[in-house]
C-alpha cells in the first residue's frame, strides 16, 4: 500500500462510521408515529364521508361513522412507508362545494368499504371477498353479478360507485 493510504485509512473509516452513524440517527428521528386525534364528545360521533389524499395507496372518500378516529380513516388508506404523520391536514368543504365521486376499486377495497355500498352490507361483503380469493380480481364490473347473493339489480344500483382497476 502506498503511504497515504495508510496514513489516512483510519480516519477515513471514523470518518465513515460517524457519517453512518448520524444518518441512521437522522433516520430515525424523522420517523413518526401516528397521532390519535379525538374530536371533542359533541362532535365524537360524525356521520359522513372524510377524503384522503397524500402518501397514501388508496387516496379517495372513506366512510366516517361512529367511533371512527382520524388514525383509523388513515389506516384503511394505507399509508405509504415515509410519510410524514406529524402534520396532518383536515378540510371542511362548504354547503355549495361539489364533491368528488370516487368507485370502490372491487380488486383492492376491503370488506368494511365494500359493505358501505347501497344494498350489500356485511355478508355480500364477505361474499364478494371470498369471490376474489377463490377465482382473483375482477375483470370487469358486471362481473360481480357471478357472486352469490348479487343480482342484476343490485348491480344496476352501484355500477356507477364501482370499478376494477390495479
Amino acid at each position: 500500500m502506498s503511504g497515504w493510504i495508510k496514513k489516512y485509512r483510519a480516519p477515513a473509516l471514523v470518518f465513515l462510521v460517524v457519517v453512518a452513524t448520524a444518518g441512521a440517527l437522522l433516520f430515525l428521528a424523522r420517523r413518526s408515529e401516528p397521532i390519535e386525534i379525538v374530536a371533542p364528545p359533541e362532535t365524537s360521533s360524525p356521520r359522513g364521508t372524510v377524503y384522503v389524499s397524500g402518501a397514501v395507496a388508496n387516496p379517495g372518500l372513506y366512510p366516517w361513522g361512529e367511533g371512527d378516529s382520524v388514525a383509523d380513516i388513515i389506516r384503511a388508506a394505507g399509508l405509504l412507508y415515509g410519510a410524514d404523520t406529524s402534520a396532518v391536514k383536515l378540510y371542511v368543504p362548504g354547503a355549495k362545494e361539489l364533491s368528488q365521486s370516487q368507485r370502490v376499486n372491487l380488486n383492492t377495497a376491503e370488506a368494511w368499504l365494500i359493505g358501505a355500498l347501497p344494498g350489500i352490507g356485511e355478508t355480500r361483503a364477505g361474499a364478494i371477498i371470498e369471490y376474489r380469493k377463490e377465482k382473483g380480481r375482477f375483470s370487469s364490473p358486471g362481473e360481480l353479478t357471478q357472486v352469490k347473493g348479487i343480482g342484476v339489480t343490485t348491480y344496476e344500483r352501484i355500477k356507477d360507485l364501482i370499478t376494477v382497476s390495479d
